[in-house]
């Protein structure tokens, strides 16, 4: 070229910014990027931001159910008389409605050790770290331990009596079956949800069930001497 020009392209010379770019190098320069070390990367914590939204959304609604019900507190302490029945705070009822079937040592002591045992010691094993679906793989001896399992815990709660429990048992199992016949691939979205599903999904799904419905009937379905009644009777 007879008048040499210099040609300039792109918006920054920012490397890691614009990593795809156009140069022109002309008799007068050399070609060269320059490069900005940043200490501090700017980005979006999404996962803080759900945190953040979800948190917000529970604050609101425990703020509208706090004025729209009174808090269900009962009279001033008597030492001199012993209510009946005498139940826990709502968070320890799920315990006291196990220690009407099973023995203070296996409700008191047993199964609260063996739950915090539990959740100290899982993290450190190496169970499914895909999270893959508790059937995909090996479905048959998969299947045959699950039923095991299941049939082994039923018969445990009927042998106790605790029929309360025998329910939330009842549908996750029904719903591990369905998942055991199901595959990521099938045509409902019920259905690939389910098997979609990992081992820890399943195990931490029955004990908030079985949670849930142990502290709604020591809430609302004791009465004196700590027998059954309806909500609805006084």
């Amino acid at each position: 070229m007879s008048d040499p020009k210099d040609f300039v392209s792109g918006v920054d010379s920012n490397a890691r910014k614009e990593p795809r770019r156009v140069v022109f190098v002309t008799r007068r320069t050399s070609a060269q990027v320059r490069v900005t070390d940043e200490e501090v990367v700017q980005t979006f914590p999404e996962v803080l931001f759900r945190a953040v939204v979800a948190i917000e959304v529970l604050a609101v609604a425990l703020v509208w159910m706090a004025l729209l019900f009174n808090a269900p507190l009962e009279g001033i302490a008597d030492p001199s008389h012993t209510p009946n029945p005498a139940k826990a705070p709502w968070y320890f009822l799920g315990l006291q409605e196990m220690l009407h079937y099973f023995p203070p040592v296996v409700a008191g002591v047993l199964v609260p050790g063996l739950v915090v045992i539990a959740l100290i010691v899982i993290p450190y094993f190496n169970i499914n770290v895909e999270a893959e679906g508790v059937f995909v793989k090996d479905r048959t001896r998969r299947l045959a331990i699950f039923y095991a399992i299941s049939i082994g815990l039923l018969i445990f709660l009927v042998v106790f009596d605790v029929y309360v429990a025998l329910a939330p048992t009842v549908i996750i199992a029904g719903l591990m079956i369905v998942a055991s016949q199901s595959s990521p691939q099938s045509p409902s979205p019920w259905r690939r949800y389910l098997a979609a599903r990992p081992l820890s999904f399943w195990i931490m799904t029955w004990f908030l069930f079985e949670l849930a419905v142990l502290t709604a009937i020591g809430t609302f379905f004791r009465g004196p001497g700590w027998s059954w009644v309806w909500p609805w009777r006084s």
